[in-house]
């Protein structure tokens, strides 16, 4: 009979402990939570070698016993027999996946070095050779101390010499555990490199080839340079790639409002169409080609595994504000638009890291605020060449970005240090395979993405342009009245001007914050629509935007609204978002509060130092 009455599986997430207690236990399960937490417990019979019955539990996936989340500490208080009303496990079974074998061994050696009998389940090697790896169990038994018995819980291989090991793991020799089961942490990162190296029979050149890409892209010094140049790249490319397409895009517009203009008498249709549809949607929708670009950037670094490697690159540099890698990944899904990013953020099991990313999720440039820096960049900022490949333009946007992603880091250390003070939680990920992103899914995400623009351009853009055009038609204006002057939407901006003038602001810009708040796309197409409808020349309301900024305004003021996009409080949809996530209005709040601030301040030191400086 065998001595041990219960037995545990442990192990990383995604190593296949799941697989492994059903292959071993069958129907023979139960499934509750533990007691007091919203954790899962998985107990069932195994029957051993012998015959005798011994109960299996599966405990959470953990990374490390120095618990970073509800499922880890539960993990951990079981392992070392802490957890109230549940006895600790007599025997563990390490789940190492075979082809993850250094970042598993770290908490392996940690699960070893407690002293209880142990056995080692290396799973899925199938998949490690189908990858071009071959291990040696029995060396990497020897450099553990403990036995070692692949298996393939999918297919059901392997089981019956686990389970031989853990009926004979009663006779293991407790003091003879491998010394390395006593190192620190820093050390059993080395050590779990070197014992894996030493476990490996035969490797693919493709895999060494991996490898030998990791120590370059994961370097602590080069890793960081090389993401921020592939970044500086892509707002280079923006530019760049982008213009021939935006040149047809104006033309089509242009030609739409001439068809319409020789077609139509002057009527009210007509100024609506061309205006109000034309003027207005069109100057939003010919920013397309910009978003794609980035889009088609950001989806290549996804689907090729790099962006993973930027998160576990972040990790270091986010630590220094408070927060970890797993911020990276919400964070970056808001350069799209902050509502996923922030939804994103439930993958965060510290509610303070949480909290503060949601917090500081706005103020990562989503793709909203591209048509507004492109328009005005190009309009105020010279496209000339500032180095081989390197346009001034390209180096503008590129600034703004970093500025927001500054701000957020300031922002959460300030955050981290007051109102969701806390250290800094671990981060641990699994590190994707490289692969040449297939070009069938790169060009439906890059669909799905242009389609969500132009459907916001339909709809939420359309809806606000047409407002504002109705607002700025009505009432008519007197002879010799500035249509803008006499309109409602005229004396709105005349009634918010004595709050943005110290900051620079002209009144249209002014105004155009107003409807910029049902998204931010809507501030281009409110400025064009009322330029277009305050302008007196027919011809003249048929240039493209950036012209008539380039003619209107000054380079102190054009950088001042830059500035204030920046920071600018984020949309009606993403503070509903937030209210959602943090159960409340306060946060939000907080959130729209400081954003505004800072919007406001930096806006003002922007135009007012560009004045000093004589720009």
């Amino acid at each position: 009979m065998t001595r041990f009455r219960t037995a545990a599986l442990v192990g990383n997430p995604n190593a296949g402990k799941t697989a492994l207690f059903n292959a071993l236990t069958g129907a023979r399960q139960k499934i509750a939570n533990y007691p007091g937490v919203t954790v899962e417990r998985k107990a069932g019979r195994m029957i051993m070698p012998d015959g005798q019955p011994i109960e299996l539990i599966d405990l959470p996936g953990s990374y490390s016993l120095d618990a970073a989340s509800p499922d880890e500490e539960v993990t951990r208080q079981v392992v070392q027999g802490e957890f109230p009303g549940e006895a600790r496990p007599e025997l563990l079974v390490i789940v190492l996946d075979a082809a993850n074998l250094e970042q598993h061994l770290v908490f392996a050696q940690e699960i070893i070095a407690l002293g209880v009998p142990t056995v080692v389940a290396l799973n899925m090697v199938d998949l490690a050779e189908r990858d071009g790896l071959t291990l040696d169990p029995a060396a990497l038994s020897d450099a553990l101390g403990v036995p070692v018995v692949p298996t393939i819980a999918v297919r059901k291989k392997g089981l019956d010499a686990l389970a031989e090991s853990m009926e004979s793991a009663s006779q293991q020799d407790l003091s003879t555990r491998h010394e390395v089961a006593c190192l620190s942490m820093p050390e059993q990162r080395l050590a779990a490199r070197n014992i894996a190296k030493a476990a490996i029979l035969s490797e693919s050149r493709e895999r060494k080839l991996h490898a030998n890409l990791d120590k370059v892209l994961l370097h602590p010094w080069l890793g960081p340079i090389i993401l921020f140049a592939l970044l500086f790249i892509v707002f280079q490319a923006v530019f760049a790639w982008a213009d021939p397409l935006i040149g047809a895009i104006e033309g089509l517009a242009e030609g739409a409002s001439a068809l319409v203009t020789s077609s139509m008498g002057e009527s009210f249709v007509r100024d609506f169409l061309t205006e109000g549809v034309i003027a207005g949607v069109g100057s939003v929708v010919v920013f397309l080609p910009q978003i794609i670009i980035l889009f088609a950037f950001i989806l290549v670094m996804e689907q090729s595994g790099y962006m993973a490697r930027a998160a576990f690159i972040m990790d270091r540099l986010m630590a220094y504000v408070g927060l970890s890698g797993r911020s990276f990944i919400p964070l970056l899904s808001s350069f799209a638009c902050a509502i996923p990013g922030i939804m994103a953020t439930r993958s965060i099991a510290d509610p303070k890291d949480r909290l503060t990313t949601i917090l500081i999720a706005p103020l990562m440039t989503c793709s909203a605020r591209l048509p507004v820096y492109t328009v005005i960049i190009a309009a105020v900022i010279p496209s000339n060449a500032v180095g081989p490949g390197i346009g001034l333009q390209g180096l503008v946007l590129f600034g703004l970005y970093i500025a927001g992603i500054i701000g957020a880091m300031l922002v959460a250390l300030v955050l981290r240090r007051t109102a969701t003070k806390g250290a800094a939680s671990g981060f641990i990920m699994e590190m994707p395979k490289y692969q040449l992103p297939p070009l069938r899914d790169v060009l439906i995400g890059l669909w799905q993405r242009a389609w969500v623009f132009l459907r916001r351009a339909g709809t939420i853009i359309f809806a606000a342009t047409v407002i504002l055009w109705l607002l700025l038609t009505f009432p008519k204006a007197e002879p010799g009245e500035s249509q803008l002057d006499a309109s409602a939407a005229g004396h709105i901006a005349s009634f918010m001007q004595p709050a943005f003038e110290p900051i620079g602001f002209q009144r249209e810009m002014t105004l155009a914050l107003v409807p910029a708040m049902a998204a931010r796309e809507v501030a281009v197409a409110s400025l064009a629509t009322t330029y277009a409808v305050d302008s007196d020349d027919e011809a003249e309301t048929e240039n493209a935007l950036r012209d008539q900024i380039s003619a209107r305004w000054s380079l102190p003021t054009a950088l001042a609204f830059l500035a204030w996009f920046v920071f600018a409080p984020q949309c009606l949809s993403t503070i509903a978002v937030a209210r959602r996530e943090t159960n409340g209005w306060k946060w939000p709040m907080v959130m729209v509060g400081y954003l505004f601030a800072l919007a406001y301040a930096f806006a003002g030191l922007t135009y007012w130092a560009a004045v000093g400086l004589g720009l």
